[in-house]
């Protein structure tokens, strides 16, 4: 609230300040973002809030928290106090929706929020580009205030987007282009102070056999196409002695265990495909748990999440349909089986686990219990699980990196033709917690 006013108080007449907030699930940017308007307004600083975000579930989150503050956002439309609209929306007519701010107050009177704002990307090489991150821009000219909110404050092809300011740091002796937020709460400050769950990590190791006799250890192949290979075999579903069904069946076992702690823990599956997550599903069901299956193909998946997030089902098999933005505090297990290896997507699907409602926050004690990701051990999978709850600088990419892609798939290399996986075995499991909280509060 008070960098929003210090904002306000120094902008420049006429003109429109930005600003970016990095803060983990948990962490309480929707409802933050809305008493914050709810003062600015009462204090004659701004008129009206719009709200852009990217999926339907998430709208919704938005509506119902504005209205337990007494706002009264329109969906798609103006309402009493502004509006809620997507990205796809507006990217189709970003004018309209400057328009419809305008008949309502000034546009100098406005503050558009953008939710999960590192979908909106910025390509300086394309500026003509579109895509979300030029309509919002379109969209939001001229309003007095933009605030940037984001769980996930990086991009895979490492391009600037809206709300972001850059800075020239020099790291490890070299000057970087970075995006420092104004604002960040980081997973760690969160698990301190109690808000958010820790995580702990179990990673199932094991060899993966090609048809050639060479074995390659899962955990310790850092060549790049064979750790993509063993990932994509890990993944399979086979027999009992396979990595895909050892983390399927830990992960099974961790959900009836933590049963008895917090009736109704439920646990989710990430899975690589439709047909992949339909196979997960039945190996689940044969075991006589409830599944709730969700992926973007099925028109009744909002439906669906929305059944889960009330207690239907013991797991939910998501295909892309479960990262940012998605709250259901009762998950307490993510199983991750996708062979998606980004940062952002991985940090995504963990910590859908990591949030716990107002009722477990009176039972259980500081730090508070943790939830568990049980997953292939792939080498970027573990790196990441080691510092997921630390905030990094993200750094933006070069004019030349680009370029340095295109003549590196081009160019010359080992031509020899991939080998082929042909059967995979589980090993041991290794085990990473989470981060050294204070001694006041491990104790």
């Amino acid at each position: 609230m008070e960098l929003l006013r210090r904002r306000l108080l120094t902008a420049a007449p006429g003109h429109c300040t930005d600003v970016l907030i990095h803060a983990g699930p948990g962490a309480g940017k929707t409802l933050g973002s809305l008493h914050a308007f709810l003062q600015l307004r009462q204090g004659q600083k701004l008129s009206g809030i719009c709200i852009c975000c990217h999926r339907s579930s998430i709208s919704n989150q938005w509506h119902s928290a504005a209205k337990k503050l007494g706002l009264d956002l329109g969906e798609g439309q103006m309402g009493p106090h502004g509006l809620i609209v997507s990205y796809q929306a507006a990217g189709r007519d970003p004018k309209h929706w400057q328009q419809l701010l305008q008949s309502r107050w000034p546009l100098q009177q406005w503050l558009v929020v953008a939710d999960e704002v590192h979908h909106l990307g910025l390509n300086p090489q394309q500026p003509e580009e579109g895509g979300w991150g030029k309509s919002f821009e379109e969209l939001s000219d001229g309003v007095k205030l933009r605030l940037g909110l984001t769980g996930t404050p990086f991009r895979a092809d490492q391009l600037q987007f809206c709300s972001s300011r850059q800075k020239l740091l020099t790291i490890e002796g070299v000057p970087q282009r970075v995006i420092t937020p104004d604002l960040v709460v980081t997973p760690q400050e969160l698990i301190s102070s109690g808000d958010v769950r820790p995580l702990r990590f179990h990673f199932q190791d094991g060899w993966i056999e090609y048809e050639n006799s060479d074995r390659s250890a899962l955990s310790t192949e850092h060549r790049e196409s064979w750790r993509a290979r063993n990932l994509r075999q890990a993944v399979r579903l086979g027999d009992s002695s396979s990595i895909a069904l050892q983390v399927l069946l830990q992960a099974r076992r961790r959900r009836e265990a933590l049963q008895q702690q917090q009736p109704g823990a439920a646990g989710l599956v990430v899975a690589r495909d439709i047909t992949h997550a339909r196979g997960i599903a039945g190996l689940l069901e044969e075991q006589g748990d409830r599944v709730v299956l969700v992926h973007s193909q099925d028109p009744s998946a909002a439906e669906a999440l929305k059944n889960f997030q009330n207690g239907e089902g013991e797991w939910l098999v998501s295909v892309d349909m479960c990262a940012e933005g998605f709250d259901a505090p009762r998950l307490r297990v993510v199983a991750y089986l996708t062979t998606v290896t980004t940062r952002s997507r991985f940090l995504q699907a963990i910590t859908r686990a990591v949030r716990l409602d107002g009722s477990r926050s009176a039972l259980e004690p500081m730090p508070r219990h943790p939830s568990y990701v049980h997953a292939p051990a792939d080498p970027l999978l573990m790196a990441y699980a080691s510092n997921w709850s630390l905030s990094f600088p993200y750094l933006l990419a070069e004019a030349s990196v680009e370029e340095a892609c295109i003549e590196q798939a081009s160019g010359s290399g080992d031509w020899r033709l991939e080998q082929r996986a042909i059967a995979d075995a589980a090993g041991a499991v290794i085990e990473l917690k989470g981060p050294q909280l204070p001694r006041f509060l491990a104790s």
